[in-house]
């Protein structure tokens, strides 16, 4: 191999470890996460998991941006995205407002906050797997299901809306955190339609520089009011699922009964004769 081909070759392997650097880095937010957890220090676990958040948007981002999507790094991206939107919300949540001492007052079953954490554990799984799975065969611009980095974002923005008085130290509502978990369990297993980053249609854009002016002030907006705005947009989020699903249903309901009117009499009793 002559040095040009070898620096070349050396050139390329850098950038193939790129993206895996970004996913590397989503993982060591999330294992900072669940010690912060174990520790007490819910604010800085939650925080960790939006950097984590962040680093997991990056590393897709960046692998297109270079071409250099593999096999490997879609198997690496879910085993890490496993340990810091499951096992780290998971945790978050329990040793947060879980405990038994929290569901003292709802039931004397001590183990139920543990129970309803590992349900959010194995539903992301589950949600992790079906994703790759069906990621040949599905449509690029939606998400079925909510994608497990949302339902951890939730987690962690119900926390930091709970620290957002300064100073003020407030008794997270254990059932309330129960059933809130148990519904981002169920969304990240449904059938739901949720937008997803590689949507053409929403994010299709005539005005490029308008829009990045618009998003730079959307974030600093969400920055700058991290504590009590995330949550509400997390909401929101939740909440387009079924509106879009129904949306989409009905759009393919209507094509349905056009293609329906459109079939030449006749065609469904020949169809009907037709032999099986």
């Amino acid at each position: 191999m002559t040095q040009k081909n070898k620096n070349r070759s050396d050139r390329r392997r850098g950038i193939y470890i790129l993206p895996n650097i970004f996913t590397t880095l989503s993982l060591f937010f999330g294992f900072y996460s669940i010690l912060a957890s174990v520790g007490g220090r819910f604010y800085h676990a939650a925080i960790y998991i939006l950097a984590s958040a962040v680093c997991d948007g990056l590393d897709g981002t960046v692998a297109r941006m270079t071409n250099t999507t593999s096999q490997f790094g879609v198997e690496y991206d879910s085993l890490c995205d496993l340990v810091s939107f499951g096992a780290a919300p998971a945790i978050m949540g329990y040793y947060w407002a879980l405990t038994p001492d929290s569901l003292a007052a709802l039931t004397p079953y001590h183990k139920l906050g543990a129970a309803v954490s590992f349900v959010f554990l194995a539903c992301g799984a589950l949600r992790l797997a079906r994703f790759n799975v069906f990621s040949g065969v599905r449509d690029p611009g939606f998400f079925q299901g909510l994608p497990i980095p949302g339902g951890a974002g939730v987690m962690a923005a119900a926390v930091l809306w709970h620290y957002r008085h300064q100073g003020l130290i407030l008794v997270p509502n254990g059932p309330a955190i129960m059933a809130l978990v148990l519904v981002l369990a169920f969304l990240m297993v449904s059938s739901l339609d949720y937008v997803s980053h590689k949507n053409k249609l929403v994010f299709r854009n005539q005005r490029p520089f308008e829009t990045l002016v618009v998003m730079v002030f959307i974030l600093g907006f969400v920055v700058f009011k991290i504590n009590s705005a995330l949550l509400p947009l997390g909401f929101l989020y939740l909440a387009s699922g079924p509106v879009i699903t129904m949306v989409r249903a009905g759009r393919r309901r209507r094509l349905g009964q056009e293609g329906t009117a459109e079939t030449p009499a006749g065609a469904g009793e020949t169809e009907k004769r037709a032999p099986t």
